[in-house]
């Protein structure tokens, strides 16, 4: 475990969703040529991350704009 008790893929995989990009393909593509992980586990490991308390601790504003992406994107299907 490193920084806040994250593991070096949970922090890669915060540093990755903190990264622009211009094309979905482009960061399918880098999930898994840079972490090794399909992408279907990446976002499992992703919406764990969001609910952990450690990786807001790590990165408060990735973690925070992927909460506010999320609640909005489940309201939008409760609509």
């Amino acid at each position: 475990m490193g920084d806040e008790g994250l593991s070096a893929q949970e922090r890669a995989v915060l540093a990755l969703e903190g990264r622009g990009w211009e094309s979905p393909g482009a960061k399918e593509r880098a999930v898994r040529e840079e972490l090794g992980l399909a992408p279907v586990r990446y976002y499992q490991l992703l919406n764990a991350l969001l609910d952990a308390p450690r990786a807001l601790a790590h990165d408060p504003v990735t973690v925070n704009r992927l909460r506010r992406i999320r609640e909005v994107r489940r309201s939008g299907r409760e609509a």
